[in-house]
């Protein structure tokens, strides 16, 4: 097959990017995207690695199918050892017995092939979730047989391990009965075979000896129609046996086994199997690896309509607090009384609105002649500013977890969370208030500074100084929030006149155009810092996200390696189904194998008939 390190480094490198969870959010039909992950990891890591590793490695044969087929009978009587234990209980196969011949057992006892199923060795069954591994003396070197679960089995992870070995295998010897060969379950997998090129036989067991060749003739059909004309068909007819652990007669298998020796004993017909499945599995990654690309994409969509929700949400939360700055809301209740202590009485602010040129000295001077309770004053603004943001926040966080809960991928993402994390979603976070408190201050200071620098000339110096810094900041900070950057004419009715007063002490002090400029700059830094809050706070519905969704360039970089599979499968063309296998004397076996021998017993009615090459004792 030539230099395969290039295609073998790209193998490795499509595997470091199937090694993450690509498809943590339900959109589409994703419980099929995830299962072709697996599904395309598992034969990387199974066969499709391991093999470009090793082509010279002994061949794995996996004996599967349905229930009731005969596999463990089956190999049992190939190996002429009683290596897996049959029986009419289901699942019969609870861990996959791979029988090999001591020459290769070292082989197969290190995780070269199959690599996440840990080893059993000696007599026992073994485990679920693990590989018996046994030595046959009847097994010839170059070969190795693979007794799978069955592939319609009642427990779920024994038909997905059962697939799992059969992507595994370089060689599927597939048994199916002469009652059930038409079922659709036996027939998704040998439609998969054929997708996929692999090298396969047919084993029909269990034919009435009336039915040997009727019922060959229509498997045969239905395999022409299913693409697979040419493959291999074994015939074992239904017999009688001692006891249901008994092996069947070695003429019942004969022809089976005289084949695969064939195959091990032939180096060119080893590397014609191994070429044609490793080629076949090669190929299909030119439409597999593609699709999960796809299937990629859908999630970093779904995800992006996570994120605009999101966007979304704490937007609406942003216009709440614009609006809560605008409405004058925030004048009102202690602020109000904090600054009626501060500025002076009901009185004082009437004749301002009616006499407010003439009466501009007279405030400043009668703001610097009284001490002022500014501090309470700033305390009440600043604990009105925080109650905002925390509203505005529990709002967002609120209408942000309806919007998700009412989204498939949105619900199942909050509920692998579980329902402590999203109920705590539905508020702000704990944090908020400390960070909302620091936030408010910083812009307390920020305002001051404002002021600061737009007295620095010596004119307005000395109205501030007379009047004040922190005052002045104060004053500033009343106009944010009930002023839309200066007033056009006497505001009236905002939380009694409080905006009036604080507008006009400013224009006495800074000018009209002053006033203007500071209040449009406070105004704007207060929202950014609400923005970074806001931020924050979705920030932890948004690395939920960020936890699970695949990193960008995931697909890009799937579509990458499949086109650079693409160019190295120039070395590797598929081969011929119907010439890869050799022929030699098989189809005379199969022709003789169409009916028992003399000295076997045949099956008659009212006799329990054993399942020919099936689990014993099945009728």
């Amino acid at each position: 097959m030539g230099d395969n390190d290039g295609l073998l480094e790209t193998l490795r490198e499509l595997r470091r990017h199937l090694d993450r969870e690509l498809f943590p959010l339900a959109i589409g039909d994703v419980a099929a995207d995830r299962r072709a992950l697996r599904e395309l990891t598992g034969q990387l890591d199974d066969y499709l690695i391991p093999r470009l590793s090793a082509i010279d490695a002994p061949l794995l044969a996996v004996v599967g199918g349905s229930t009731g087929a005969g596999k463990s009978t089956l190999v049992n009587s190939l190996v002429a050892e009683d290596v897996s234990e049959p029986g009419v209980l289901r699942p019969t196969t609870m861990a996959p017995t791979l029988v090999t011949s001591p020459v290769d057992r070292e082989w197969f006892t290190a995780q070269h092939v199959l690599p996440g199923l840990p080893r059993v060795t000696g007599s026992g069954r073994g485990e679920p979730g693990t590989l018996r591994v046994v030595t046959a003396a009847a097994v010839p070197p170059g070969l190795a047989l693979l007794d799978a679960p069955d592939i319609d089995s009642i427990v779920a992870a024994n038909r997905e391990l059962a697939a799992q070995l059969l992507a595994a295998a370089d060689l599927w010897l597939f048994t199916t009965t002469a009652a059930r060969y038409a079922d659709e379950v036996p027939w998704s997998f040998l439609r998969s075979a054929r997708e996929r090129s692999t090298a396969l036989a047919v084993v029909l067991s269990r034919v009435p000896p009336e039915a040997m060749g009727v019922v060959r003739k229509d498997l045969d059909r239905l395999l022409e129609a299913n693409g697979l004309g040419g493959t291999h068909l074994f015939e074992v007819p239904e017999l009688v046996l001692p006891d249901e652990n008994a092996r069947l007669p070695r003429q019942a298998v004969q022809p089976i086994a005289d084949w695969l020796v064939t195959i091990a004993a032939d180096s060119r017909s080893r590397a014609e199997v191994v070429r044609q499945t490793l080629s076949g599995a090669l190929e299909s990654l030119s439409t597999r690896v593609p699709a999960l690309a796809s299937a990629v994409d859908r999630q970093h969509t779904g995800a992006e309509e996570l994120r605009s929700m999101a966007d979304a949400a704490y937007a609406v939360g942003l216009a709440s607090f614009d609006e809560g700055m605008r409405d004058g809301s925030l004048l009102r209740g202690e602020v109000l009384a904090r600054w009626q202590d501060f500025i002076g009485t009901g009185d004082l602010m009437r004749s301002l609105e009616s006499r407010v040129g003439r009466f501009r000295d007279r405030v400043v001077a009668f703001v610097t002649g009284r001490p002022a309770p500014e501090s309470e004053l700033r305390t009440a603004l600043e604990s009105g500013v925080e109650a905002l943001i925390r509203a505005s926040a529990d709002s967002a966080a609120e209408r942000l977890l309806e919007s998700w809960s009412s989204h498939p991928s949105g619900r199942a993402l909050l509920e692998r969370e579980g329902v402590a994390v999203a109920g705590r979603l539905g508020r702000a976070s704990a944090d908020l208030p400390a960070r909302a408190e620091e936030a408010v201050r910083g812009w307390q200071s920020y305002v001051l500074d404002l002021v600061r620098e737009e007295g620095a000339d010596k004119r307005t110096t000395a109205r501030v100084t007379s009047f004040g810094l922190n005052g002045a900041g104060l004053l500033l900070m009343i106009a944010v929030f009930a002023s839309t950057g200066g007033l056009t004419g006497i505001e009236v009715g905002i939380a009694g006149g409080t905006s009036v007063l604080s507008q006009k002490v400013l224009e006495a002090v800074f000018g009209d155009q002053a006033v203007r400029d500071l209040t449009v700059k406070a105004r704007s830094d207060l929202r950014a810092r609400v923005v970074i809050l806001l931020g924050q706070d979705a920030d932890r519905f948004t690395d939920l996200l960020d936890a699970v969704q695949p990193p960008e360039g995931t697909a890009p970089a799937l579509r990458a390696t499949s086109d650079a599979v693409r160019e190295h499968l120039r070395e590797f063309p598929v081969a011929d189904r119907r010439a890869v296998l050799p022929a030699g004397s098989v189809p005379m076996a199969v022709e003789e194998s169409r009916r028992p021998p003399d000295d076997l017993p045949r099956a008659t009615d009212g006799v329990p008939r054993a399942t020919g090459a099936g689990e014993a004792g099945q009728a």
